[in-house]
């Protein structure tokens, strides 16, 4: 039996011109720095750039995120991506829709980045004592050469498996960033639980990943499970869908952390099946775990939550009230355009 746990790597974009003669950090070498650059350029707009820009800022650098996507945070809902990028742009300069096409030493321990924006196409100079990579992360196969084994690979070169995470080859499994599922550690953990019942007890054990959670740990936090709110209606369409929303400030705990930040539940109109969930706020990490549990029960539906207790003031009723206050997606989005919230 051979387990392929043989991971992933940061993406490094080939079209900036300079970048390699210029130097700079990668989210695995900048663990390595004993000193505080004063300012940094992180480039990238999704979930490594923004936890490393909370953290930087947070110990006293000046940040400069520079994002192609015109969101930040594309893969989360637009309103959380709004929410967040609204409160980083409070102690940072936030660029989306800004590619970097050059960057360059102009002195000692100074660089320059260049970025165009895609919209106008004027460029613009951001001087820094720092550059980030923070681009995504890509297969290792083009290094370790699977095919060579018989074992297929997609085009972007990540291992092909089946539901039972087993390669095109017997006896050879792969699981973790090597299949390019869901590049999280969790979900790592999970797999190589599935890959054990398979390959050594001989059960056949399905994946499922319905209901696989994630975080980003800048702030605010936010935290997600299962469908979008633009999958859903695809898969459902927009009259079997509701959704419920609760601002953090509109209860008690919220109230007296004075914690910006808000909770979004998909369900199914008829059934009451969760689909979904987005929080941004405080604790979203631990917040969201309510509803996986639940995703993960034959029923898959909100009434636990709805019918059970919830601590009082606690942050657990942000959830509770959002899974009472349902309504549907246009009266949502009303809502949203009415108070002005994003």
């Amino acid at each position: 039996r051979f387990f392929l746990c043989t991971g992933s790597r940061v993406h490094i974009p080939k079209n900036i011109k300079n970048l390699e003669t210029t130097g700079y950090l990668t989210s695995d070498t900048v663990l390595e720095l004993t000193e505080l650059p004063e300012s940094i350029a992180i480039i990238g707009g999704g979930y490594i750039a923004a936890e490393y820009a909370h953290f930087f800022s947070a110990m006293g650098a000046k940040v400069a995120i520079i994002g192609r996507n015109l969101r930040l945070l594309p893969q989360e809902e637009p309103e959380v991506g709004a929410f967040v990028r609204r409160a980083l742009s409070e102690r940072m300069v936030v660029l989306t829709g800004h590619e970097v096409v050059e960057v360059g030493e102009i002195s000692a321990g100074k660089k320059k980045v260049v970025a165009l924006d895609l919209s106008t196409g004027k460029q613009k100079k951001i001087l820094v004592d720092a550059i980030l990579i923070a681009a995504g992360r890509e297969s290792n196969s083009d290094i370790l050469n699977p095919q060579k084994a018989g074992i297929e690979t997609d085009p972007a070169g990540w291992i092909k498996v089946d539901e039972y995470l087993q390669t095109s080859q017997p006896n050879i499994w792969a699981f973790g960033d090597a299949n390019g599922k869901h590049l999280f550690k969790h979900v790592a953990n999970y797999e190589s639980r599935v890959v054990y019942y398979n390959a050594v007890l001989g059960e056949k054990v399905a994946v499922k990943y319905e209901a696989v959670p994630r975080a980003v740990f800048t702030h605010p936090e936010t935290a997600a499970v299962g469908m979008g709110e633009v999958q859903a209606i695809e898969t459902f369409g927009r009259e079997d869908i509701y959704i419920g929303f609760e601002r953090y400030g509109d209860t008690a705990k919220g109230m007296a952390m004075m914690a910006k930040g808000f909770v979004k539940v998909i369900l199914h109109r008829e059934t009451e099946r969760i689909l979904g969930a987005h929080i941004a706020g405080p604790h979203a990490s631990m917040l969201i775990q309510e509803i996986v549990t639940l995703m993960y029960t034959s029923e898959k539906n909100i009434i636990p939550i709805t019918e059970g207790m919830h601590i009082h003031p606690s942050l657990s009723e942000v959830v509770e009230r959002a899974c009472l206050s349902l309504m549907s997606v246009d009266q949502y989005h009303h809502q949203l355009e009415h108070e002005g919230l994003f």
